[in-house]
Formats: C-alpha cells, structure tokens, sequence
C-alpha cells in the first residue's frame, strides 16, 4: 500500500491540492496527506485530532461507494478516529466554510478531551 499512498500523493486531485496548500499545511494540528490506517489510504490524517477528512468525487455517490464509504468510517471510529468529508464541489464553491468546519470539529474535539471528567483529580 505504500506505493500506492505515495502516487496519490504524487497525484492529488485539484481538490485536495487546494485544501493541502491553501488550508491543511499550515493547520496548526498537524496533518499528513494520504495517510494509511489499516487496510485504508485516508485523503488527511491528523494523528493528534484523531481526525481523517476525506474528499469525495461525484463517484462517491454511488449506492455501491456510499455502502463501502460507511464500511470504512465505521473501520475508523473503531480506532477512534472521527472521519469528516466534503465533496469536491463543496471545495470549490465554499472553501471558508470547509476550513472554517474543519476548525470547529478540531476546537471541539479539543474542548472534550479539555473538559474530561479525569481531569478534575
């Protein structure tokens, strides 16, 4: 899978190129592109925010794709990783409001992991 993670890499869509260097580079939770967790290749990783955000084509869509989509985001909210995603479309016609989101998921994963209950001992 490493190869294959590492042409994706090589080949990102416009889509991820635009969110990579116009937002998640210099994100201050740290992000890595096409990220293996297990048997999946995710689009961004944060290990820190256990967050992977993932962006979808038109072929996302599909009924066969939305079945293995839900598959593998439930793979990952079984290690712990929240998974958010935004279509291509969503990319270009409202980049602020994809970023802004992506801020708001991390500041409140951030407040919950803040305010657990442990950490009042």
């Amino acid at each position: 899978m490493v190869p294959l993670a590492r042409e994706l890499r090589r080949n990102m869509t416009r889509e991820e190129k635009h969110l990579w260097y116009d937002f998640l580079q210099k994100h201050p939770a740290r992000f890595c592109r096409q990220k293996i967790i297990g048997k999946y290749i995710l689009d961004f990783y944060s290990a820190s925010e256990k967050l992977a955000i993932e962006i979808d084509g038109s072929h996302h869509y599909e009924t066969d794709k939305l079945a293995k989509d839900s598959k593998r985001t439930y793979y990952l909210n079984e290690y712990g990783i929240s998974v958010i995603r935004f279509s291509n479309k969503e990319i270009w016609t409202n980049f602020s409001g994809v970023c802004q989101w992506i801020d708001i998921v991390i500041r409140n994963k951030t407040k919950v992991i803040n305010n657990s209950p442990l950490d009042r001992f």
